[in-house]
């Protein structure tokens, strides 16, 4: 039998909440929380775990929550919330009755599986979380073999880069690491790098991008420090013709990636 909340007091209303804003409670208990339909399906489908259901029964019935949390979780527990207590844990108008415990998974360099033509997205020191979902769902829609951020300062299950991916942080291999492992980690297995930024002499759609690839980005404010420009193999930049000479960093990813697809005829 499902459990309905109708306090906002209840503790696990407050735990939630308590998952949402303390990125020190996340990383603690390696859990997350996932709200809305497409973010839940989509980390459902690559076999995320979810520890704790929670939907408004106003909203979207039992037997839909059912099939987008997928078989695996279907023995989970389920808690039905009124409207208003549903409202306290959601954060958004479109989220379609639906939020979610899920266990996070930490991911390791050596986890990583190197192959001949294997795609690196390398981010250093990414900020804002809807930068960091948004490459996420580069990412997943271009199938890369992994992204690497340096010297992360944004927790990477942060439930804001959760709804930016649409539940794409689920569905890509994600590291956070220091610099100076990343970078022997990438002579280590022969991964030639290619550092984007404004003032190489080299187009990116100009650069043989086949092989064992890491494209390297910094942040839009400040793009990548020395050490990355020192290390990286080559440098790479995108035409720009215009007023601007920078780009959202995650529009940059999605150029130069695709690009490097598009040499590999779209197939990893």
């Amino acid at each position: 039998m499902n459990i309905r909340i109708s306090s906002i007091k209840n503790e696990l209303i407050k735990d939630i909440v308590n998952i949402q804003t303390k990125s020190k409670v996340r990383k603690s208990r390696n859990i997350t929380i996932v709200e809305g339909l497409k973010e839940v399906d989509i980390a459902a489908r690559v076999g995320t775990e979810f520890e704790k259901v929670l939907f408004c029964p106003q909203i979207i019935s039992e037997a839909d929550v059912l099939s987008v949390i997928g078989k695996h979780n279907s023995n989970v527990s389920l808690f039905e919330l009124t409207e208003e207590v549903f409202s306290k844990i959601s954060y958004r108008e479109s989220t379609g009755g639906l939020v979610c415990m899920a266990k996070t998974i930490k991911t390791a360099l050596k986890d990583l599986k190197v192959e001949d033509n294997s795609v690196f997205i390398v981010l250093e020191s990414v900020e804002k979380p809807g930068n960091l979902g948004a490459v996420c769902r580069i990412a997943d829609a271009a199938k890369v073999n992994g992204i690497i951020i340096c010297d992360p300062l944004s927790d990477i299950y942060n439930p804001n880069t959760v709804r930016a991916s649409l539940g794409c942080v689920f569905s890509v291999n994600i590291v956070g690491s220091d610099t100076d492992n990343v970078i022997k980690w990438l002579k280590d297995n022969n991964i030639q790098s290619y550092a984007a930024e404004l003032n190489a002499s080299e187009f990116y759609h100009q650069t043989t991008l086949t092989g064992k690839t890491a494209l390297i980005f910094g942040t839009e404010a400040t793009g990548l420090t020395n050490r990355w420009l020192d290390e990286a193999d080559f440098r790479i930049k995108i035409p720009m013709s215009g007023n601007i000479d920078s780009l959202n960093v995650s529009v940059s990813v999605a150029i130069i990636v695709f690009e490097a697809m598009r040499q590999r005829d779209f197939l990893v």
